[in-house]
């Protein structure tokens, strides 16, 4: 076996200035690969990374600017009334109603990941999750709730705490008529669950499209849920896409 063999792991941080510096550079990053992969519908979607020093504010997108286009000076800082309290742009109300109150549940999860893709959309207007049919989708065995409900764009706070009361302690939540909503302990992990949620979305809608799907069994998926549905595999799963979009548009940095 060869020494010194490089295998990534999440880092760790001397100050918060560091800490702060990184996950914005992450969230750029995953903005810009959420444009790459069509997930963007007008100004709907939105991702958010908690601020590792004001932990009641996130970073966010600014509404109205293209996934495609975000950079790192870009992102707005949001408090806990909805004020941007650092940025240029304002906040998309429906990204505050969600997502503060999905942060204010859940005190572990660094970020959260929503947008109008196409399979996650299609899925969530039949009112399906994610089912074991695949390996990949076993990441999310017993994992991923339904909002069973919908009202209108997301623009209240009561709503927000409906939606963050169904997600629960899962990594994701299907929002019925809606689309998908994934968060995780960093914001590789939460950008990753999303992507690997609409592609078995995709996956889960042709195949029982095509005829009957041969389910994975509890047991395996359990098992299966054990091996690839931490945050870890996650953030390892995720390198690759980082590497590809911040090689191909350095400029997010900026």
């Amino acid at each position: 076996m060869p020494e010194n063999l490089i295998f990534r792991l999440p880092p760790t941080f001397e100050t918060v200035e560091e800490e702060r510096r990184h996950r914005k550079e992450r969230l750029a990053a995953a903005l810009r690969i959420f444009g790459k992969l069509g997930f963007e519908e007008g100004v709907a979607g939105h991702i958010t990374a908690r601020d590792p020093e004001l932990t009641d504010h996130f970073w966010v997108n600014p509404f109205g600017m293209s996934f495609k286009h975000v950079r790192v000076s870009d992102l707005i800082l949001v408090n806990h009334e909805g004020k941007v309290v650092e940025g240029r742009y304002p906040v998309n109300e429906a990204a505050f109603a969600i997502h503060s109150q999905v942060h204010q549940a859940r005190p572990g999860v660094v970020a959260a990941a929503h947008s109008h893709s196409v399979y996650g959309r299609a899925l969530s207007a039949l009112g399906r999750v994610i089912e074991p049919i695949t390996q990949d989708a076993c990441a999310f065995y017993e994992d991923v709730s339904l909002f069973d409900d919908y009202t209108g764009v997301v623009t209240d706070l009561e709503e927000g705490k409906r939606i963050a009361a169904a997600l629960g302690g899962n990594k994701a939540v299907v929002l019925r008529n809606h689309g998908l909503l994934t968060v995780g302990e960093t914001v590789d992990a939460a950008a990753w669950w999303f992507i690997t949620m609409e592609r078995s979305a995709q996956v889960q809608l042709v195949a029982q499209a095509a005829g009957q799907v041969v389910p994975i069994s509890p047991d395996n998926a359990a098992l299966t849920h054990q091996q690839i549905g931490n945050d870890l595999v996650g953030w390892i799963n995720y390198q690759p896409l980082h590497d590809q979009i911040t090689r191909e548009q350095p400029d997010l940095f900026d």
